[in-house]
């Protein structure tokens, strides 16, 4: 074997080892239902980041999305549109952010997850961005707008290069041929949105919706699935468990920091799992 065969092989142990000791993939070999909490970095207040991951993890939630807050979102609905605003207005930034979870894996085990648009990451440099994930200790990210073939073709060996998974979101609407290619080419878990809509809490699924989740499960994906948007309480988050992996959720508990504050965290995790 030639020196750069064996270099590439030692290379491609090395990613495999990397994917291996991903946090994501460890908390979805725990024979569980998991709770996923979705917030703005930087709200209700600049310095609330940290705090608010470590009253999670304390409240026994088994992963965090931290939103990156961008000026222009697509898919949020309008408290996660304000809670952005506000982290804005804050000053929170991509840089901010990173020097706030510096030494956060010190503090917490559980995985994390940057969610946001593509713009902030290329404006950063998409390469840099991975880079600081990586160093914080960020294990994967979710773009709602950066889709699943450009991140195949153009961006997939950097986030391998880096240890990083990247999350894709399903909709009632995707086809069953795209489904199947996002599972083939995802690490992690999938987002399954709950319906055609923009993020916001429900008190309750439709039959439409049940029916969704439904067809999702029957397709045996490799994939592990979890669900987002309009979870809200505990009849959601177990109606949306009950064919996937988990539930995320996201305005409900944005709203209830907004009026309760970082100090009741656990109480709001109690009431989901009841």
């Amino acid at each position: 074997m030639t020196h750069r065969h064996s270099a590439l092989d030692a290379e491609s142990k090395q990613k495999k080892q990397k994917m291996k000791q991903n946090r994501i993939d460890q908390k979805f070999n725990e024979d569980k239902k998991l709770l996923s909490i979705y917030f703005s970095a930087g709200f209700p207040n600049l310095e609330d980041t940290v705090p608010i991951l470590k009253k999670l993890e304390a409240a026994g939630v088994d992963m965090v999305e931290i939103g990156l807050p961008f000026s222009d979102p697509l898919a949020d609905g309008p408290t996660i549109q304000e809670s952005s605003t506000q982290a804005l207005r804050n000053g929170i930034t991509t840089e901010k952010l990173f020097t706030q979870l510096e030494g956060i894996r010190e503090l917490i085990s559980i995985p994390l997850v940057l969610m946001g648009y593509f713009n902030p990451m290329m404006q950063f440099g998409i390469e840099k961005f991975l880079a600081r994930c990586a160093s914080v200790g960020i294990d994967g990210l979710i773009i709602p707008d950066l889709p699943v073939d450009v991140y195949h073709e153009q961006y997939k060996a950097l986030f391998d290069r880096h240890g990083l998974y990247n999350m894709f979101l399903i909709t009632p609407q995707t086809p069953e041929e795209r489904i199947r290619y996002i599972d083939e080419v995802s690490n992690g878990f999938i987002y399954m949105v709950s319906s055609a809509a923009v993020t916001g809490a429900q008190s309750t699924f439709g039959n439409t919706q049940t029916d969704y989740f439904q067809r999702i499960a029957q397709m045996n994906l490799n994939t592990p699935i979890v669900v987002g948007f309009g979870i809200s309480n505990a009849e959601t988050y177990k109606a949306a468990s009950l064919h996937s992996r988990g539930a995320i959720i996201g305005s409900a508990f944005i709203k209830f920091l907004e009026e309760k504050g970082v100090d009741q965290i656990d109480a709001f995790v109690r009431s989901i799992r009841v």
